[in-house]
């Protein structure tokens, strides 16, 4: 069983940065490709940002290429999501979520089998 758990969450102000992890304790995580997702309030949830299995192939939402990274480092079965020049409308919960190869997009949510509980981000004005 995969169960993300996303840290870094908080309240930053326009223009600011916050890194976002997700832990995952799973013997066999570099074989996950991984993803972050946001629901802002009222909103569906969203595609972020992805790294693949192999090679860390990255994808990226367009509202946030050139401002957030993507990054995994599988030695400590994490991955991180670094947000930088943030604006009040990337006020969201943000998720990690967790797929095994299946051949679905990056952006597909639901081609993803595990999700974590999630991690308030708040951008003030």
């Amino acid at each position: 069983q995969v169960q993300p758990v996303e840290s870094g969450g908080g309240l930053v102000q326009a223009g600011g940065s916050l890194r976002l992890s997700c832990a995952a304790s799973v013997r066999t995580f570099s074989g996950l490709a991984m993803g972050w997702f946001r629901q802002a309030p009222g909103k569906g949830r969203e595609f972020v940002a992805a790294i693949s299995w192999r090679d860390s192939v990255t994808y990226y939402a367009d509202f946030v290429k050139g401002r957030f990274t993507i990054s995994r480092d599988n030695a400590k079965n994490t991955v991180s999501l670094q947000m930088n020049s943030l604006k009040p409308e990337d006020t969201a919960v943000y998720y990690c979520a967790a797929k095994w190869p299946n051949g679905r997009g990056a952006a597909d949510i639901g081609g993803y089998d595990y999700w974590g509980q999630g991690t308030q981000v708040t951008v003030s004005s």
